[in-house]
């Protein structure tokens, strides 16, 4: 099987669709032998902020001398990028090998395993003969019944919660919080960022009834915090830490990582505060208020849900003031609170659709803006929508682009060929 064979078959129909449960996970993991028993896990979930936190982890356990797997998702330009071991990305020819391996198990089941599900199974695989010594794992959506949660973790983080995937999960914060807690596992410490209260009480309850130490950061200790264009310093219980990461809410992330790892010491690993600075420091996540150019300045942000593109919006409006918005949503997201957040800081707005099934029309989200008393035109493609925002900034503003990450790879390209 072939690199290309292994993906077609990952994305092959046969596997499409999400449902719940984790049956179908177990008996194909039982069927290859189970091969994450082999392996010791920090389980993150959350709405916001899971990512750049899973990576801040694994680049700090990374400095302090451990193997480290890191399981992600959606991937941002390469399928690859799923999947990493001390940030080397799975190479096409372990990741035909593994799926060729895996793909007899698959068939044999009467109950096919969905793409996620089969996904998961391939990187537990890919973990195990890496020999990782921990693997740091995102929850792909929810908790619960996402097919990550078939493990016993060391440790469990719950990153900020809010209004997502609310057809899934629930309409209000108590069930979404409800499904994100369902990692939480007997006797397993967990990290929470607790955000909103009705959240942090869903997850304390949780939290009492397992048995689980709740341990959560002390944003209010954070000091001398300064956001420019090279990223966020700040010092942290008399520690001076610096993220090369832009967005302003990624201080947050960072304080969640290092309460992360001062938990995994008192389980026994050996994680000083110099290697936890130089992780933070070395720390890499695309697509997170990222500066694509100087000239034009384009910033893009994968900020999809309200509370992502206020965070994001927030640290725009303090870098820069106002802007062009370039701007592609999912049809099923809250687009209108965050058009409402977008309003005030952009000068103009650039609408795309982006490449994805889910995605709202370019024409129909200019309108959407315009009722709510937004100035927006819509773009035929991502490329011209990139060329049509620069053009509008005039070389004198800079251009925001975001509300999904579906788009990032199309928008990193046109940028590239056009201004780079």
């Amino acid at each position: 099987m072939t690199v290309e064979q292994a993906l077609g078959y990952i994305h092959s129909v046969s596997w499409m669709g999400s449902r719940p449960g984790l049956g179908r996970t177990r008996e194909l993991l039982a069927l290859m032998g189970n091969p994450q028993n082999a392996l010791r896990f920090v389980h993150v979930a959350g709405t916001n902020g899971k990512g750049s936190t899973s990576a801040m982890i694994a680049s700090i356990l990374r400095q302090a001398g451990y193997k480290v797997g890191l399981y992600t998702s959606p991937y941002i330009l390469r399928f690859n990028e799923r999947m990493q071991v001390n940030g080397t990305e799975i190479s096409d020819t372990e990741l035909a090998e593994i799926t060729e391996y895996v793909k007899p198990f698959a068939e044999s089941m009467q109950d096919h395993p969905t793409e996620f599900e089969l996904v998961t199974a391939i990187g537990f695989e890919y973990f195990a003969r890496q020999r990782c010594d921990i693997v740091v794992l995102e929850v792909g959506l929810g908790g619960e019944l996402d097919s990550t949660n078939v493990i016993t973790p060391v440790l469990s983080v719950i990153t900020e919660i809010d209004f997502d995937h609310m057809g899934v999960l629930g309409n209000t914060i108590e069930e979404i919080a409800e499904a994100k807690a369902g990692i939480i596992k007997n006797g397993v410490p967990v990290v929470s960022a607790d955000n909103l209260p009705a959240a942090a009480k869903v997850v304390d309850d949780v939290c009492k009834a397992k048995g689980s130490l709740h341990i959560k950061p002390d944003f209010e200790c954070i000091q001398n915090k300064i956001t420019t264009e090279d990223g966020i310093s700040f010092v942290y219980n008399g520690v001076s830490c610096h993220i090369p990461l832009l967005g302003e809410y990624q201080y947050r992330n960072a304080l969640m990582a290092i309460t992360a790892v001062h938990a995994l010491n008192k389980l026994g690993f050996k994680i000083s505060d110099e290697q936890t600075v130089k992780g933070l420091a070395r720390v890499k996540w695309a697509g997170r208020f990222e500066k694509l150019c100087d000239n034009p300045v384009f910033i893009y942000d994968g900020g999809h849900n309200p509370q992502g593109v206020a965070a994001a919006a927030k640290t725009f409006s303090k870098l820069y003031g106002k802007g062009v918005v370039l701007m592609g949503v999912m049809a099923d997201k809250d687009y209108d609170a965050e058009i409402k957040t977008l309003i005030p800081l952009a000068t103009k707005f650039v609408t795309v659709t982006p490449s994805n099934p889910r995605a709202l029309p370019a024409a129909e989200l200019a309108a959407k803006i315009n009722s709510l008393g937004g100035n927006a035109v819509s773009s035929v493609t991502v490329e011209k929508g990139v060329a049509l925002a620069a053009e509008s900034a005039q070389g004198e503003e800079p251009v925001f682009a975001l509300g999904s990450l579906y788009m990032y790879g199309e928008i990193k390209e046109a940028v590239k060929k056009l201004f780079l």
